[in-house]
């Protein structure tokens, strides 16, 4: 079964919130935590934004969980009334996030090369 990025922005969303609330703690006081800005934590949390694995470390030790866990379903997907997908393994959430990664950065560097930005 293919997780889709949307699937996984919500994931992370939801995971990021409840983790949040869990430690009491405000977006602003996240994003400082984790070396974000407080626009950025808020994006992610809206589901407007991906992240780079960097990010998701950064926001994951400083929400003192593992960064697979910010990635899996939680219990909070279920209260919103949704039939959540049957659970993954780490590894399977893992290589969906480097496929689409790579199909980001590759379509960044397509863009960057029909700009010009490298000639």
């Amino acid at each position: 079964m293919n997780l889709g990025p949307e699937r996984l922005r919500k994931w992370l969303s939801l995971n990021i919130k409840s983790r949040r609330r869990d430690l009491g703690i405000s977006q602003e006081k996240l994003a400082e935590t984790a070396d974000l800005s407080a626009q950025t934590v808020n994006d992610i949390e809206g589901c407007r934004m991906w992240v780079s694995d960097k990010t998701i470390v950064k926001l994951a030790r400083a929400l003192k969980v593992e960064a697979y866990q910010l990635l899996v379903p939680n219990i909070e997907e279920k209260k919103t009334g949704e039939t959540p997908e049957s659970p993954h393994s780490p590894a399977e959430i893992l290589l969906t996030l480097q496929h689409n990664l790579k199909k980001q950065i590759d379509r960044q560097f397509d863009e960057a090369l029909r700009s010009g930005l490298w000639r």
